[in-house]
């Protein structure tokens, strides 16, 4: 069963400037999720929190100082099933394109 939620972003994050957009409405098809007795530790170097659904529970992370490093607790790729291209395999592609050979 595909549950559906709003999630929001941060401003000025890769996913949010992928998405066009701070607020967001996806699916995914589990109920995993990151332990909030272990979120701190999880994001005390690198990653950072950039997304968290209406209970407030993380749904997004990325890695600081990478052009495109993101991980999502939803899943996006569910786009292609309806023929869209979904926005961060859209922003993905502009990341690989900016890199030098």
């Amino acid at each position: 069963m595909e549950a559906v939620d709003s999630i929001h972003l941060v401003e000025g994050s890769l996913i949010a400037d992928a998405y066009e957009n701070a607020e967001i409405v996806e699916g995914y098809r589990c109920r995993y999720g990151v332990n909030p007795a272990f979120e701190r530790e999880l994001l005390s170097q690198q990653l950072c929190a950039v997304g968290h659904d209406a209970s407030g529970d993380l749904r997004a992370v990325e890695l600081k100082g990478h052009p495109f490093f993101v991980a999502t607790l939803f899943q996006p790729e569910r786009a292609a099933l309806k023929g869209k291209l979904p926005p961060l395999v859209r922003a993905l592609i502009a990341a690989c394109k900016g890199q030098k050979s």
